[in-house]
C-alpha cells in the first residue's frame, strides 16, 4: 500500500466513524425511518449524479433482483436499524458493536458456503460475544434499561444483516458490479423506506445544525464513503481494505469524546478492544478466494468504457 492508499483508508475509516456521530445528533430529533431514508436519498442522488459523469450505466434489467437484496439488506435494513439505535446508545457504542459484522459473516459463511469453523474462528467468536457482554453492561446505572437493550440488539441485528448481505453477495452477486449495488442499492433502499414515514413521520423539525448532519450523512459516509471503499477495493484488494473494520470503531469513539462529548469508559475500551481482537482472529483463520496474481480487479464503475 502506498502513501495515497493509507490517505484512503484512513479517510474511509474517518468517514464511517463519523456516520454514526451524524445518526446520534438526527436520529433524535427526525426518528429512525427519516433519518434513514434522507441519508440513502440524498447517496442515491449523489451517486446517481457522479454516474453521469463517468458515463456508467447501470445493470438495471439484468440485476434488478440483486440490487433490491443489496438495496434492502445492505443498505436500508442496517441503516434504519442503526438510526433506532442512534436515539438510546452513544455513537461510540454503536461503532464498536459495527465491528461485529466479521463475526456474523463467518457464521453466515459456515451455514451457507460451507466454509469449515476453524479453532481460530470459534475463539474469535466468542471472544468477540463477550466483548458484546461487557458492552452491553458498560454504560452507567440509567442505561442499563430496556430502551438501551434494545439499541444494542438493533446493532447487532444491523450487523448481522451487513454480513448475511455480504455472504448473499459473494454466493449469488459476485459478477454484479460494486458501484451498481452501491447507487441502484440506494435508490431502491429509498424507495422501499419511504412509506414508513406513515407509521413513524420525522419526530421534529430539520433545522440548521440537522441539516448540516443530514448532508454529512449522506454525501460524505453513503455517497463518498462507498466511491472511498471501491477504489480501495481496486487499488489493494478486499483483503486489506478490510482493514477498515479495525479502524472505523476507533474513529467513532474519537468522533463521539469530541463532537459530542461523550464519555470514555474502561468498559468500552475492553468491550471493543475485545470485538477488535476477535474481528483480527476471524480475518486472520479466513481463507481468502483465490484471485489471479497482480492487481485487484477494478470495479467496472471506475472505468470509464465499461458499459453494461
Amino acid at each position: 500500500m502506498n502513501s495515497a492508499d493509507w490517505f484512503r483508508l484512513l479517510a474511509l475509516s474517518a468517514v464511517w466513524g463519523a456516520s454514526f456521530v451524524f445518526m446520534r445528533v438526527l436520529a433524535p430529533v427526525l426518528g429512525p425511518v427519516a433519518t434513514a431514508d434522507l441519508r440513502v436519498a440524498i447517496g442515491a442522488v449523489a451517486l446517481s449524479l457522479y454516474f453521469l459523469f463517468i458515463g456508467f450505466r447501470p445493470a438495471w434489467r439484468r440485476h434488478w433482483r440483486h440490487y433490491g437484496v443489496i438495496g434492502v439488506f445492505n443498505i436500508g435494513l442496517p441503516f434504519l436499524l442503526f438510526a433506532y439505535a442512534a436515539q438510546y446508545l452513544p455513537a461510540a457504542y454503536s461503532a464498536v458493536i459495527n465491528a461485529t459484522t466479521p463475526l456474523f459473516g463467518t457464521v453466515f459463511a459456515a451455514w451457507w458456503l460451507g466454509q469449515p469453523f476453524t479453532r481460530g474462528k470459534v475463539v474469535g467468536l466468542g471472544l468477540g460475544l463477550a466483548g458484546v457482554a461487557v458492552i452491553t453492561g458498560a454504560g452507567p446505572p440509567a442505561m442499563a434499561d430496556a430502551k438501551f437493550l434494545c439499541g444494542v440488539l438493533a446493532c447487532l441485528l444491523a450487523a448481522a444483516s451487513y454480513a448475511g448481505a455480504g455472504v448473499y453477495i459473494r454466493r449469488f452477486a459476485s459478477h454484479v458490479d460494486p458501484l451498481g449495488s452501491a447507487g441502484c442499492g440506494q435508490l431502491l433502499a429509498a424507495a422501499v423506506l419511504a412509506p414508513l414515514w406513515v407509521l413513524a413521520p420525522p419526530a421534529g423539525t430539520l433545522g440548521g445544525a440537522a441539516a448540516l448532519n443530514l448532508l454529512g450523512l449522506g454525501l460524505l459516509c453513503s455517497a463518498l464513503g462507498f466511491l472511498l471503499y471501491f477504489r480501495l477495493l481496486r487499488d489493494v484488494g478486499p483483503a486489506r481494505a478490510m482493514m477498515v473494520a479495525f479502524l472505523t470503531p476507533l474513529f467513532g469513539i474519537a468522533w463521539g469524546i469530541l463532537f459530542l462529548g461523550e464519555a470514555l469508559t474502561p468498559a468500552i475500551l475492553a468491550g471493543g478492544g475485545m470485538i477488535v481482537l476477535s474481528v483480527a482472529l476471524i480475518l486472520k483463520h479466513s481463507t481468502p478466494a483465490r484471485r489471479p496474481p497482480g492487481r485487484a480487479h477494478a470495479p467496472a464503475g471506475f472505468n470509464r468504457e465499461a458499459r453494461k
